[in-house]
């Protein structure tokens, strides 16, 4: 798991001349840490981004799924998703928001709209939502390739849909673009987790899934280099979050090794119970990822690269879900139906006939049991914009707004 700074200070130095690279990172660290801190206090007028736009699956999707053939009867269409915030369902994997809605309050920006609601240019003045549900890391045909289903959705296709409608913010001037692009925050969130689950919820081993990792970051170290190219120059990417944590994948594997609470294997880690071997996945994904993006880097020294280490985030609270303000079990799915240590049933999903809502979905951390609660959405993101889970560390003030 890659480690976490907590601070950044300049460190006493005798007087020597710094080569032009290092002063090209120094600068683009500096212009990031400017931007950052300048949004929680500038005028509208004055430094601070511009605009949001985001990538990823269901954990950043405001509500495109909904909006394509392969999202005509998913969950996320009706209640109880979106009941806590918006009280309908928007499209959104969870009972309300999800952390890039805090991190666009954050930023004192509106909340993103999915790309394909199509607004036209003037509905995106400030940022899109181009993430899907289900969304993949690699395209469709490697997984028709293998046998396996999948939502036909990648990040290159999201790739594609920004690239579309940038030229309607800027009617084609290519200048212009490129003030946009500068003046924007990108975030790419979570990537590569359908890739995985697509595997390992369709019969296959985990060893199978571990060898998709490196094209999986060559997936994404591609679509980074695709924004640096039009002008990114502040991109936030999210790390896989821990996969072992999660109650569905916990019920998948009691049900294979018959076993009926988690204390009766060792692959169970003793501080959070969650699955040792499948976040040992998750680890080698974010340890290929920090080290592509450490690439990005030194390629592309004018631009301020920041890792989001969502894992991290996650597992901090299931060692200490009270310290967090949950009172519930944090491997347990707030909205299921199957009872037992994770209140999960893999037949169902949240929302599906024999399934129900817990009564305060703030106490939890699972909302469905792959995705989070509002209140841990709020956590997650909380720690991302005031920098106790970036690399390097960023400073933002979450809005307290409810």
């Amino acid at each position: 798991m890659a480690g976490i700074a907590s601070t950044w200070r300049p460190t006493a130095r005798k007087h020597t001349s710094m080569a032009p690279g290092a002063i090209l990172r120094v600068t683009a660290l500096l212009r990031f840490i400017l931007l950052v801190a300048g949004a929680a206090t500038a005028t509208a007028t004055a430094a601070r981004f511009s605009r949001l736009f985001s990538f990823g699956d269901s954990l950043t999707d405001t509500g495109n799924l909904v909006l394509l053939p392969a999202g005509r009867d998913v969950p996320e269409r009706r209640l109880p998703y979106g009941q806590t915030f918006f009280h309908r369902a928007t499209g959104r994997a969870s009972d309300g928001r999800i952390a890039i809605d805090f991190i666009a309050e954050a930023l004192e920006l509106p909340r993103l709209k999915p790309y394909l609601a199509g607004e036209g240019a003037d509905g995106f003045r400030h940022g899109a939502n181009f993430a899907v549900g289900g969304a993949t890391a690699r395209d469709a045909g490697f997984f028709q390739r293998r046998g396996l289903r999948s939502v036909p959705v990648s990040l290159a296709t999201e790739m594609g849909w920004f690239k579309e409608l940038l030229p309607l913010l800027a009617s084609s001037c290519p200048q212009e673009q490129r003030k946009i692009t500068a003046s924007s925050l990108f975030f790419v969130g979570e990537m590569g987790g359908n890739d995985y689950l697509n595997a390992i919820f369709q019969n296959r081993t985990l060893d199978e899934a571990k060898t998709f990792v490196p094209g999986i970051i060559d997936a994404i170290r591609s679509s980074l280099a695709e924004l640096i190219g039009v002008g990114a120059k502040t991109v936030l990417v999210q790390g896989m979050l821990p996969i072992g944590c999660e109650p569905r994948v916990l019920e998948l594997f009691k049900l294979k090794h018959g076993r009926s609470t988690a204390g009766d294997d060792s692959d169970y880690d003793a501080a959070t119970g969650c699955l040792k071997s499948f976040n040992e996945l998750a680890e080698q994904h974010n340890r290929a990822l920090t080290a592509a993006l450490d690439e990005l880097r030194r390629a592309h020294p004018g631009t301020a690269i920041v890792y989001a280490d969502l894992y991290r985030a996650v597992t901090d609270i299931a060692v200490s879900p009270r310290r967090y303000g949950f009172g519930g079990e944090p491997l347990f799915a707030c909205c299921g139906g199957g009872g037992g240590p994770y209140n999960v049933r893999l037949a169902a999903r949240c929302g599906d006939e024999g399934t129900a809502a817990c009564g305060e979905p703030s106490e939890y951390v699972s909302w469905d049991g792959i995705h989070y609660t509002e209140a841990a959405n709020r956590v997650i993101a909380r720690g991302i914009v005031e920098g106790r889970y970036t690399v390097p560390p960023i400073s933002l003030s979450v809005s307290s707004s409810d």
